[in-house]
């Protein structure tokens, strides 16, 4: 098993033994980029603290929590400037590091979180964060493919003809999760997903959204 797989899985498993499991990650905060659970996000990374960051999580569990920037943080944004309270951890699936030092990562979205404290030992940021683990529930399995279907039908009339669709083999979390972070939509409305309590509230959200386009 890829050892990056073998990191993921780990995770997983650690993050739903405990609802209300701690860790401290370091957060990677960007103003248009929200990360979402069981999703792929390719990142370059070019600032130096957040270099740093990248080498540092090379050699540690490779976790980073990623977090948007609220609206304003332009005036402090060399600082800590306000961040949203919940983001979601990914593991650094693969890694290059350019000549220039700078970094292209893909982070492989895991488990969402709230930001509980923060550190400032380090040039870029640290917290400390509360898991929130996605599980999800027997109940909730049919009612979820369900609006699955709904959504699937919903895709074919509002994207643009010959657009490429979900790869039907996913399962309905990954096909939920990959929706809302790729449809086109406000950064506001996208952390609004990533804070649903569940993947089926997130499911019912995205097909309210399509409803009214």
């Amino acid at each position: 098993m890829p050892v990056a797989l073998a990191l993921v899985l780990a995770l997983i498993v650690s993050a739903r033994a405990a609802a209300a499991e701690e860790k401290e990650i370091p957060l990677f905060p960007l103003p248009e980029v929200v990360l979402f659970p069981n999703t792929d996000r390719p990142l370059l990374i070019y600032e130096p603290r957040y270099r740093e960051m990248v080498a540092d999580a090379l050699k540690g569990d490779r976790t980073i929590g990623m977090v948007r920037l609220r609206p304003g943080f332009e005036k402090d944004y060399d600082g800590r400037p306000p961040i949203d309270a919940v983001g979601c951890a990914g593991v650094i699936q693969e890694s290059e590091q350019l000549p220039d030092g700078r970094y292209i990562i893909l982070l492989r979205g895991l488990t969402t979180f709230r930001v509980l404290s923060e550190d400032q030992r380090k040039p870029y940021r640290l917290a400390r964060v509360e898991i929130i683990p996605e599980l999800l529930k027997d109940e909730d399995r049919a009612p979820l493919s369900a609006v699955r279907e709904r959504l699937a039908a919903l895709l074919v009339t509002v994207l643009p003809a010959g657009a490429e669709l979900p790869d039907p083999a996913l399962d309905d979390a990954e096909f939920i999760n990959l929706l809302a972070q790729a449809l086109k939509m406000p950064e506001s409305d996208r952390q609004d997903l990533l804070e649903r309590p569940s993947v089926l509230s997130r499911a019912r959200a995205l097909v309210d959204r399509l409803d009214r386009r």
